[in-house]
């Protein structure tokens, strides 16, 4: 099974039809509903890679629901609109509520695949941008705390820059562990724990 998915539309024949269309390409229909309040609910609580989602329902419409889909924190849910008419202030909206694509109704098979696959594919971008930003932000982080025990050992021992890094990479090396945590421990215990008096 490919991507897991939630279609929402009030038409419970138009539901079928698009959960019929997107299992006969091997995507797996995580949940339906009926309105954009039940979209919000399956969201939380499926997590599903992306949501096909009718414009005008009743309860709460799509662009309102797509607006709160997206800003859940817990969830990196693509959606895609569906909607009978491709006015330019429709399109305005659903860009700024951060829809992945849209289409307009009736909706085919040869038009609906094509924008799934766009959807998740932009989905999986944002995902492994996600991911870089958070190595990138770790990285940062233990630069930050290895120079401070830098600092630490410089201050301690007398020492220049570059004399303390190399103390502090034989440490690591003597030790078998990563300098970021000869860092931590310089930070937590004082660097004579690791270099001795």
């Amino acid at each position: 099974m490919k991507n897991s998915i939630v279609v929402v539309d009030d038409d419970p024949i138009i539901r079928m039809d698009i959960r019929e269309m997107l299992e006969e390409e091997g995507y797996a229909v995580a949940g339906e509903a009926k309105n954009g309040e039940e979209a919000i609910e399956l969201v939380a609580a499926l997590k599903p890679d992306l949501v096909i989602m009718d414009v005008k329902m009743p309860v709460m419409n799509g662009i309102k629901a797509s607006r709160i889909i997206r800003s859940l924190h817990d969830t990196e849910t693509s959606v895609l609109l569906l909607t009978a008419y491709s006015q330019k202030e429709l399109v305005q909206d659903a860009r700024s509520a951060g829809v992945a694509a849209y289409l307009v109704k009736p909706v085919s098979e040869e038009d609906l695949i094509p924008a799934v696959e766009i959807a998740l594919s932009q989905k999986e971008r944002i995902d492994s941008l996600k991911k870089d930003l958070e190595q990138l932000k770790q990285s940062i982080e233990e630069r930050k705390r290895i120079e401070k025990a830098k600092g630490i050992v410089m201050k301690t021992f007398a020492l220049d820059e570059e004399e303390a890094y190399r103390k502090m990479r034989a440490a690591s090396m003597a030790e078998s562990i990563p300098l970021i945590k000869l860092a931590d421990g310089i930070l937590k215990d004082g660097p004579q724990r690791w270099f001795g008096s």
